[in-house]
């Protein structure tokens, strides 16, 4: 399903070329929120000249000038730019256990506190420079670059670039250059997805525009002006709640409720889903001006909430936080948008790849640039003509978003970053949290970077190098929990992992899915076999391998299989290399997995075979 992007975003410039300000830099991303500023960060340390254009004084999106300052998931995989973000966290307030104040979540912080630290993060860039208070007006791809006029201090300027990122939270670059997306629930026949209902529709999540509360101290009356349109009834089962995932009957607990997104310094994050300030409209297809005046709603609909916190739950106390953001109505910048326009682009990240992705005809993980473990999470409750779907019952592990859903189909010089990248509605349930998404703009970054530093178009460029650049970067490329990137051999198991010769486990957990590498354990000789025998010819009618436990000897057996050059001293080598114990180094020693990635990453690399957007081996 194609829509057609409204013109009034886009708006096209008559001015005469010599009267707007042009500058020139290799990589433009429209978008400063969290995968914006993450590509920017990503690409200026690969050594490219980037730029971001972004609307707010804010960098962060979601995570800051949306107010969302609980992360939702990868707690235990600290990836890349999400696990830096984290430690200086840590560091501010002193610790994981500072941090964790609220139930809904591992790590609460103080939006503020969350923009500084991305604000000096970017001035620490030489290559990178951010422009505030900016609005885009008109993208063009002439002659090889891109051309993008915005508005700035009420003067038209122009920049050219190399690459561009949409890292719009609706998708709004994508739009205006007439890529085809998708725009609310799938059907069950577009991406194979049981699920999904039978009837597509435009129907998206729940939007809402989160407020920060501050405890003034008991005794300070902080209630609001009762707002207009106020209904208590709306509100009255605030109090309730139970986890979905236990299948426990619902308590009724307004302080728990709270407590939900209790941050430090004693603030609140009021971003309650039931009966709270959930409120559901669709605006992707709105002009911006349209969008902010049907988000007058969504404000009052969140006062309205806080006003009943306060008046009729009994904490007057607790006032709209004066020290945070610097608006007008001390509400954030932007709203919470759970979903945005969805591109149709060079690999989908749909049901079945999350649910098995090693069985799939196009093995998509293998080109894995960022991970997600979070269930997949719809909200849908301020829509009655929402389609009931049980999303609890969608068990899923923890998974990988493939590098192909960050290229629009065709395209060769743009990417997309954010939530509009190419996954099914369903997925987005999940792809769309605050560290996912700060992976897909890392991502996006390294595959800017890696495109303009090799000279290539985004059809040309090496999986395996973004992926390489990725890693060097202390990013999840595989969804492994038990190997964390201060592990002598995490690149290692990263990149065996992401061939799939050696396979991980997953395990749908509560709110926070797993994929096991389990390194100590043993692994068998039709495994390796298997695993290898996508990659290697010479394995293709090799049927030698047994159930019985891998040892040096029958490593040794396959590897000349492979290349009849390879000797035992060979292997020997790199067994000391790898820091292995010298006289575990014995023909019938059963290798455990870990040993098996290593030695395989050593002497074969075949990480270094190339494939393509689909995962499939390019011989």
């Amino acid at each position: 399903m194609k829509f057609k992007y409204l013109k009034a975003i886009t708006l096209v410039f008559c001015f005469p070329f010599a009267l707007i300000a042009q500058e020139e830099v290799q990589l433009l991303i429209i978008g400063g929120g969290a995968s914006g500023v993450s590509a920017g960060i990503q690409a200026s340390r690969m050594g490219v000249e980037t730029m971001i254009l972004e609307e707010s004084p804010w960098l962060g999106g979601m995570l800051t000038a949306a107010g969302v300052s609980a992360i939702d998931g990868n707690h235990r995989m600290p990836s890349g730019i999400w696990g830096e973000f984290r430690q200086k966290l840590y560091a501010h307030y002193g610790g994981p256990e500072a941090v964790e104040t609220g139930w809904v979540s591992n790590t609460l912080f103080e939006p503020s506190i969350g923009n500084r630290f991305l604000q000096d993060w970017v001035k620490g860039q030489p290559s990178l420079t951010v422009l505030h208070h900016v609005t885009w007006k008109d993208v063009k791809f002439e002659d090889g670059k891109w051309k993008v006029y915005y508005l700035q201090d009420n003067k038209e300027r122009a920049v050219y670039a190399k690459m561009l990122i949409d890292a719009t939270e609706l998708g709004d670059v994508m739009a205006a250059l007439d890529f085809e997306y998708f725009v609310g629930m799938d059907n069950q026949e577009r991406f194979e997805e049981y699920y999904a209902p039978e009837e597509a529709n435009d129907i998206v999540q729940d939007l809402t525009y989160v407020v920060t509360l501050k405890d003034f101290g008991i005794g300070n009356d902080m209630t609001i002006p009762r707002p207009e349109g106020y209904d208590p009834t709306i509100f009255a089962c605030a109090c309730d709640h139970a986890d979905p995932t236990l299948f426990d009957d619902p308590t009724n607990d307004c302080q728990k409720m709270l407590n939900y997104g209790k941050l430090p310094n004693g603030k609140y994050m009021i971003n309650w889903p039931n009966c709270g300030n959930d409120i559901y409209m669709n605006i992707i297809e709105l002009s911006p001006l349209e969008r902010l005046e049907v988000l007058k709603e969504a404000k009052l609909h969140s006062l309205r909430f806080v006003y009943y916190i306060q008046h009729e739950l009994g904490f007057k106390h607790l006032g709209i936080a004066d020290d945070e953001y610097p608006t007008e109505d001390r509400l954030p910048f932007i709203p919470y948008h759970r979903e945005s326009r969805r591109t149709l682009t060079e690999s989908m990240l749909t049901l079945p790849h999350v649910l098995d992705p090693f069985r799939q005809s196009e093995p998509l993980f293998r080109t894995g640039i960022a991970v997600g473990d979070y269930t997949i999470d719809h909200h849908h409750k301020m829509n009655p003509e929402a389609p009931e779907i049980d999303f609890i019952k969608i068990r899923v592990p923890s998974y990988n978003v493939p590098l192909g859903s960050l290229i629009p189909k065709g395209s060769t010089h743009f990417i997309v970053a954010e939530k509009n990248i190419g996954v099914s509605n369903i997925v987005n349930g999940a792809s769309r949290l605050q560290p996912v998404v700060l992976g897909i703009g890392q991502a996006a970054g390294a595959l800017a970077a890696t495109a303009i530093l090799e000279g290539k178009d985004l059809h040309r460029i090496s999986v395996r190098s973004v992926q390489q650049n990725l890693l060097n970067s202390n990013a999840y490329i595989m969804p492994f929990i038990d190997v964390k990137p201060d592990h002598k051999h995490f690149q290692a198991i990263q990149r065996i992992g992401a061939t799939g010769i050696i396979k991980g486990f997953g395990v749908p957990f509560k709110w926070a899915n797993q994929t096991w590498f389990y390194p100590e354990r043993e692994v068998s000789e039709f495994e390796l076999a298997e695993g290898l025998r996508p990659y290697y010819a010479s394995l293709s009618n090799y049927w030698s391998a047994s159930g019985e436990m891998l040892t040096i000897n029958f490593l040794m057996e396959l590897l000349k299989e492979i290349d009849p050059k390879i000797s035992m001293e060979d292997l020997g080598k790199a067994w000391l290399d790898a820091g292995f114990e010298s006289d575990l180094f014995q023909s019938n020693h059963r290798l455990n997995r870990l040993q098996a990635a290593v030695i395989l990453d050593q002497i074969l690399n075949p990480f270094a075979i190339p494939v393509n957007l689909q995962g499939l081996p390019v011989h």
